[in-house]
């Protein structure tokens, strides 16, 4: 059984000249340490924001002085603007490998993506969705029936749990499947085509949530043969607040628009009544009223552009040599315990969860920082029910998203993420593996105390 259709069939090499790690900004901005001096910041967050790739900021920049609104100008600008933003949503749709009529609908990113799929459900419409999924995908759903499955601990398991969950709905009625293509706390990849398969044949439909997975690996429509597919620039290496939602247009069409206003309206006329009468329009800008994000849409596709032409074989093969230097590197430490749903054999992307013995996570991430010049996330990662059900803690134990609210030292209900991609040195995640080491070892140099609800450096 294939874990993904995404997964890539590369040979990891060992020529580090031929797998170098694409121009990123930032790559070479020092930070000041706590215990004297400065270093090169190692940018170790990419799930939360990926840094913008310097193709796209030059892309961008070349694009800037041009810049004028779409669709409703004569002047050269807005029609050069608009040649732009609608051949972006041409450039996203051959990235994601969409079918011939699939809509591609630009957004401000994942979350507002299946906020806006949630808005376009036909009435009735049942909805099954894992509790490991982030909370984009997991909290939209609010006029809807919805399941929630619990956590796998295989993909056979995901698959059955869901067949099991959708022979039991009404098969009349409508019914979405949403899943993660790659968990944003363990970065594990799912079984999407089987999860697809399972949810089609028993007349449901699947949006992938795909905001951890298109960064790091090839997503295709058709081979995934998913409904619809959403995902977020700035995790793209384009932060310029956009986001994607691509597919099928039938239910996009009948539904009202997300948001009413300008561009999303094809006539407005008053009535004898005295009253508006609207026809909307049944494109993609049915859900994309008011002037959209240009530059926005433009760096997504230049990423795009960029990650397909350094071929994904080559970024694939050598994230997994920093996977596993970054696995291999933990596993040294008895005290720390890598967060997993599916075991260490699984495919992942570059995203590593972890907790250390005797350490409040808060705590250690700001040594990281603080100490070594090191930005990595700690909390729950806006997945809670997941982090929890992989600390094994109680569901109702006290916890927030990066805000934990023990102190250095005392133990909290939150975990520590690493995660890198495209643009990441060698020597970013070999300086983790070894702060974690002598984090671990000798503690840390400096003292600290909470501030607001996060651990910071004692001045």
């Amino acid at each position: 059984m294939s874990v993904t259709a995404t997964t890539a069939a590369a040979t990891p090499t060992a020529d580090r000249a031929v797998c170098a790690p694409l121009p990123v900004l930032g790559r070479d901005v020092t930070v000041p340490l706590v215990t004297g001096g400065d270093v090169t910041y190692a940018a170790l967050d990419y799930a939360a924001s990926a840094p913008a790739l310097q193709r796209v900021w030059d892309d961008v920049a070349a694009y800037a002085p041009y810049y004028g609104s779409v669709h409703r100008g004569a002047g050269y600008l807005s029609q050069l603007s608009t040649d732009l933003f609608e051949n972006a949503r041409r450039t996203v749709a051959e990235f994601l490998d969409c079918r011939p009529a699939d809509q591609v609908v630009f957004t401000r990113s994942t979350t507002d993506s299946l906020n806006l799929l949630a808005r376009a459900l036909p009435a009735g419409c049942q909805v099954f969705v894992f509790e490991t999924e982030h909370h984009a995908s997991l909290l939209p759903w609010r006029d809807a029936r919805v399941t929630f499955l619990d956590a796998p601990r295989t993909p056979r398991q995901a698959v059955e749990t869901l067949e099991r969950a959708l022979a039991d709905r009404d098969p009349h009625g409508p019914a979405l499947v949403c899943v993660t293509g790659a968990s944003n706390v363990t970065g594990e990849l799912w079984p999407v085509r089987e999860l697809a398969a399972a949810a089609h044949a028993h007349g449901a439909r699947i949006v992938l949530d795909a905001a951890q997975l298109a960064p790091h690996h090839p997503v295709s429509v058709r081979e995934l043969d998913v409904d619809w597919v959403a995902f977020s620039g700035h995790k793209l290496y384009a932060p310029f607040g956009s986001g994607v939602l691509a597919g099928r247009a039938d239910w996009l069409t009948a539904a009202d628009p997300y948001l009413a206003g300008g561009g999303a309206s094809r006539k407005v006329t008053r009535r004898e009544d005295g009253g508006v009468a609207v026809e909307w329009h049944e494109s993609a800008a049915r859900h994309e009223a008011g002037s959209p994000n240009v530059i926005g849409a433009y760096s997504i596709a230049s990423a795009c552009k960029a990650l397909t032409e350094a071929g994904f074989e080559t970024l694939v093969a050598r994230e997994r040599r920093l996977i596993d230097t970054v696995r291999a590197g933990l596993a040294e430490v008895p005290e720390v315990r890598i967060l997993s749903l599916f075991g260490d054999d699984a495919p992942r992307v570059g995203v590593i969860s972890f907790v250390v013995e005797g350490w409040n996570s808060s705590h250690f991430a700001a040594a990281l920082s603080a100490e070594y010049g090191i930005g990595v996330r700690d909390g729950l990662f806006c997945a809670h029910p997941l982090v929890r059900t992989l600390l094994g803690a109680d569901p109702g134990t006290q916890g927030e998203c990066g805000a934990p609210e023990a102190a250095p030292g005392e133990k909290s209900l939150n975990a520590i993420r690493v995660s890198f991609g495209a643009g990441t040195p060698d020597e970013h995640v070999e300086r983790f593996v070894r702060a974690v080491r002598e984090l671990v070892r000798d503690g840390a140099k400096w003292r600290y105390r909470t501030e607001d609800g996060r651990c910071v450096p004692a001045v």
